[in-house]
């Protein structure tokens, strides 16, 4: 074996890896090819790029010294192995993945040297063909222990799960399937998210053990369904049956905790009911957490909203929190509403409709059974104040 490099061998190295165009060309073929890499969101195509054009350097390398894969190639090849079978994408997708670039790579080097002599040709296919069965060895071995680790630990296993969601690392609904098979479990659908802290500032951190307690005071006992609990920092975050929602107050009542519970309309939008449900709990204000109540989407969409980023349109925000309210045969509770939070009182709102008092209080109260938001409490006024501005 030689270390110096042939001439046209090193000529084409420097010209593909300094030419971009062959990352994307090899991504582009990936995401193409394998199915489980054209659902990965955006967020995971830099991590694609990054290992593709890694990959590139060193084969080419490989071939233009007539090298083979040393001990710090494989270590990282084994790292990301390891990764795949944490964020459970299969495999063998991330394999073929392997074999689609070295096609491409091969026809990038055909279109630089059309008349590639006999010897360089052969190194460049022994290089390959070496190369491919010496990672896909190491990758799949990586692959199985790490994923015999995380089943072997099951509760570690079930936290990195939720881990990933809220994160944001899915490779697709096929991947996350696939991984929730090995593990043996079927996520809540339709579900919803929990993120829940100490209401005193001065409550130490809670430990995986208090977001478990969460979970089995929240959890259906049994059955194929699995509910997943994790910690962010003094956060417990728990996903569960969206049956469960009903009982997050009572719960966290006990515990003298405060939360925000989203509704998550497919496993890939975890990660923003994550977000939102964070943020929520950020600015909420001190009264809008008065005992016994959890704030839900339509507080964290308003809250989203005044803090200048929200993740719905106003219209959808106004349907979150007017409800059945909004609907045309409700207009005469919506202006009853409105005439309330003019005036300031139940008195004044009577006399600006002409009602009878009582009738107005009766609205009110119908206001409450529709909306389940009290329009005399002062968080509740200001939501539906907000609700009905932006409606209009």
């Amino acid at each position: 074996m030689t270390n110096k490099p042939s001439g046209i061998r090193e000529r084409i190295r420097q010209e593909m890896v300094a030419d971009p165009q062959v990352v994307e060309a090899i991504v582009a073929a990936v995401h193409e090819q394998v199915p489980v890499y054209a659902a990965l969101d955006d967020s995971r195509l830099p991590e694609v790029r990054a290992i593709a054009a890694w990959g590139l350097e060193r084969l080419l390398h490989l071939w233009a010294t007539d090298g083979t894969l040393g001990p710090a190639d494989l270590r990282r090849f084994r790292g990301i192995a390891s990764a795949r079978a944490a964020d459970g994408r299969p495999v063998r997708a991330v394999l073929r993945a392997y074999r689609v670039a070295g096609t491409v790579l091969t026809d990038e080097v055909a279109a630089r040297a059309p008349r590639l002599g006999a010897a360089d040709a052969f190194a460049l296919a022994r290089m390959l063909l070496v190369s491919l069965d010496t990672l896909s060895e190491e990758m799949a071995t990586a692959y199985a222990a790490t994923s015999e680790d995380l089943a072997g630990d099951r509760n570690r296993a079930l936290r990195l799960l939720l881990d990933d969601l809220i994160a944001g690392r899915h490779a697709s609904v096929g991947a996350l399937a696939d991984r929730s098979a090995r593990l043996g479990v079927q996520l809540p659908d339709p579900c919803c998210l929990l993120v829940a802290e100490p209401a005193a500032a001065d409550r130490p951190d809670p430990a995986h053990g208090t977001a478990t307690d969460l979970l089995d005071a929240l959890a259906p006992p049994g059955g194929e369904v699995t509910s997943l609990a994790t910690v962010r920092g003094s956060r417990a975050v728990l996903l569960l049956p969206l049956a469960a929602s009903a009982r997050v107050a009572a719960v966290l009542g006990e515990r003298s905790w405060r939360g925000c519970v989203v509704t998550v309309e497919s496993p890939d939008r975890i990660a923003l009911a994550h977000r939102l449900a964070a943020d929520a709990l950020d600015t909420a204000p001190a009264h809008a957490h008065r005992s016994g109540r959890v704030l839900t989407d339509a507080d964290a969409q308003v809250l989203a909203l005044l803090a200048g980023r929200p993740a719905a349109t106003p219209g959808q925000i106004a349907r979150l929190v007017l409800g059945p309210l909004a609907e045309p045969a409700q207009g005469h509770l919506l202006d009853a509403l409105t005439a309330y939070i003019d005036s300031g009182s139940a008195n004044a709102a009577a006399r600006a409709l002409h009602l009878h008092p009582q009738s107005l209080r009766y609205r009110l109260r119908r206001v409450l059974e529709l909306t389940g938001r009290d329009p005399r409490d002062p968080w509740h006024r200001l939501t539906l104040d907000i609700a009905r501005t932006v409606r209009d």
